[in-house]
């Protein structure tokens, strides 16, 4: 644990101005990014008696062993670097929103030629119209089964769309009048855009014009007695009616505005949001975050702000933003969404009428997703804190290991052999960090030689990274901060564990606790690979998959955690993953060896061409024993690449087997074809090894 002091900036040194700061681990990692009106003021706030501070705000200071800041003009300009900061270093101790990008939104791909609805989630991409976000992804496809009677958009893939263009028949959706079919030219792709159109006015709330068009022409229809015409679009306005009454009118019309709600206790917070588009709740999603130190409502308003429009611009940030309490200073943060949006955004509390009342829905809702939160993940804290203090324990460590690295090794029979790398933090997956690893030489026949070459790769790799970075806690320097140099985006030239494009170094950041999957061997083995490069503060242990024992370095008895043991489940659990991920390495590494077909030595033939000549006889057998002018048959396929195609396949066919002239009997498989059990394998029968993974 690091005293704060150690590395506190002299006095005087901090300047009194606006700008953003950064606290980072004694491996140069960035814990924390903070900003500030006043850089001195703040910062001296992390360095007062540790008794006074928060125990999170105590355990981020106790942790990092330097701090740095960027001095900028304005307020805004700190907000905007912070933001900044935060994604691209991901700093374990700041605001972290659970299940962020996760949402479902309802998008029409107006980038295409034929637009299409469907359900996309993660990042937004340029030129697509979106809609919510939706809480559930039912929820949208209820909707769009309700519109497309009216506004028969295309919602096919594009494979599906290209494969009705060339047969001519549409899909099921174009024969019960669900889609207009412009994949066989029902309509035109301008006719099919107006209908694209017309359903995102629908969704931006436009939705009584068309109401009442649909009503005009039921009348009309009525009128001149085409009653089936009539029926059609009554049920039309039925279907409209009720996606209406999805979403029902809770502020006046027009409205556009989100809503955001904050639930917290002393160290959770649940955010709601509720978007607003045309008086109607277009979307919801919510946030849960841990309070990595003191902070108040307006802080945590501002963060969820952040958040929500650090990716967005124009229309998608509101006119309107309500919030239960106003940032401090709330000027910057009202300037910063001004300039998302490109004209004025207010963002106030609202004090009475239909807001106020809306405001209350959102904020029981917060109340209810903090409860649901702490009653899943309550168990799991407390869970995951005991099963590293277990660890700890049971394998006699100082401190509980907050990073683990498993390796695992896999191969086929000696072939293809891999190994993996995965990293737990904290007693979560930190997936990230997971690396691969190809065995060299001729340690793949030797799973204790492959580990002892994955083990020395690895750090031997990090030791060149401690080398490159140098050493910044130990000597006589320690503690001392030197005015670092500055570039052009607001970075620290030459500081810490980085690639030259920004993103942490592979091998930077060592553990407290190497496991391997494996026994004494193994053990044995990542023992002495760091003993070879003079790594001597790591510790070791292997999990034995027959009795689930744990084997440590130099011990003739394994350590027998019980079968109840939240350590032993973790440690479990951390070794089955790393299996998983080199297995996974290891079948996509033998896929492409056995991949390969006859006809991929045939030049210039293409995996269509491929596909068409299989698809026509149905197996490269029957191929095999077609005739030129059948294989001239198959569209695309001309004379010449026919007869290539015909050369190749009998330079590859098989050798016809033996035969006994006396006897009519096939003879045995040829000297050197030999089973697991290292007898002869017949014809076709299966060798009991293969597929086994180790």
């Amino acid at each position: 644990m690091a005293d704060p002091s150690s590395y506190r900036p002299k006095p005087g040194e901090i300047p009194d101005s606006p700008g953003v700061y950064r606290f980072r681990d004694e491996h140069r990692r960035v814990i924390y990014v903070g900003k500030a009106k006043s850089l001195r003021q703040r910062l001296a706030n992390y360095f007062q008696d540790l008794a006074g501070l928060h125990p999170r705000t105590r355990s981020m200071v106790t942790t990092a062993a330097s701090v740095e800041w960027t001095v900028v003009s304005t307020e805004v300009e700190a907000l905007q670097l912070e933001y900044s900061w935060i994604k691209e270093y991901d700093p374990r101790f700041n605001v972290k929103y659970r299940d962020d990008k996760s949402y479902p939104y309802l998008a029409v791909t107006m980038n295409e030629e034929y637009p299409r609805v469907q359900v996309m989630r993660g990042h937004k991409k340029k030129g697509v119209r979106y809609f919510g976000p939706y809480a559930h992804a039912w929820a949208i496809r209820d909707t769009v089964d309700l519109l497309l009677r009216v506004f028969p958009v295309r919602t096919c893939s594009a494979g599906v769309f290209k494969n009705a263009a060339r047969t001519g028949r549409p899909c099921l959706l174009g024969y019960i009048g669900k889609c207009s079919a412009p994949c066989v030219d029902r309509v035109s792709a301008e006719e099919h855009r107006e209908l694209a159109d017309e359903f995102c006015d629908f969704m931006t709330g436009r939705t009584n014009t068309y109401i009442r068009r649909l009503e005009r022409q039921m009348a009309e229809a009525a009128d001149e007695m085409e009653y089936e015409r009539a029926a059609r679009l009554r049920d039309d306005i039925g279907a409209l009616k009720k996606a209406m009454e999805k979403n029902a009118v809770v502020l006046a019309d027009a409205t556009d505005a989100d809503l955001i709600a904050v639930a917290e206790d002393e160290l959770e917070a649940a955010v709601q949001i509720f978007h607003v588009r045309g008086g109607r709740v277009r979307g919801q999603r919510g946030w849960v975050t841990d309070k990595v130190e003191e902070i108040t409502t307006g802080a945590l308003v501002e963060h969820a702000l952040q958040q929500l429009y650090g990716e967005e611009t124009g229309d998608a940030v509101p006119k309107e933003v309500l919030v239960p309490a106003l940032p401090d200073p709330v000027e910057p943060v009202q300037e910063w969404l001004t300039g998302r949006r490109g004209s004025g955004v207010s963002l106030r509390i609202p004090q009475r009428g239909d807001k106020k009342a809306l405001m209350e829905t959102v904020e029981r809702n917060a109340q209810q997703a903090l409860v649901l939160h702490k009653t899943k993940r309550a168990s799991d804290l407390t869970t995951r804190s005991r099963a590293l203090e277990e660890i700890a324990d049971a394998l006699d460590l100082d401190s509980a290991p907050l990073r683990i690295e498993c390796y695992d090794i896999s191969h086929l029979q000696g072939d293809d052999v891999v190994a993996s790398m995965v990293v737990f933090e904290d007693g979560l997956a930190r997936k990230s960090e997971y690396r691969r690893f190809q065995i060299k030489g001729f340690a793949g026949q030797d799973d204790v030689r492959s580990m002892h070459e994955v083990i020395t790769r690895r750090f031997r790799r990090y030791l060149a990274e401690k080398e490159k970075t140098g050493e910044w806690t130990d000597g006589e320097n320690a503690g001392t901060r030197e005015t670092p140099e500055i570039d052009g985006r607001g970075e620290i030239v030459g500081s810490g564990p980085t690639e030259d494009d920004g993103r942490p170094r592979k091998f930077a950041y060592p553990p407290q606790l190497v496991v391997v999957d494996g026994g004494a061997p193994q053990v044995a083995a990542a023992r002495r690979a760091l003993d070879e490069l003079g790594i001597d503060d790591i510790a070791v242990c292997g999990l034995a998959k027959r009795l689930e024992e744990v084997w440590l370095p130099g011990d003739d008895d394994p350590v027998v955690l019980p079968r109840t043991s939240e350590g032993l489940y973790l440690l479990q659990r951390v070794r089955d993953e790393a299996h998983r991920f080199a297995i996974t390495y290891q079948r996509a590494k033998r896929s492409k060896r056995f991949r390969s077909s006859p006809l991929d030595d045939v030049p210039g033939l293409g995996d269509t061409r491929k596909q068409a000549l299989l698809k026509h006889f149905g197996s490269l057998k029957k191929l095999r024993s077609a005739t030129i002018d059948q294989i001239c048959e198959v569209p695309g396929i001309g004379r010449k690449t026919a007869e290539t195609i015909a050369v190749a396949l009998a330079r590859s066919a098989p050798a016809a087997p033996a035969v006994n002239t006396a006897t009519g009997e096939i003879m045995e498989e040829e000297p050197g074809t030999m089973g697991s059990s290292g007898e002869p394998v017949a014809a076709g029968a299966p060798d009991e090894r293969r597929g086994q993974e180790t």
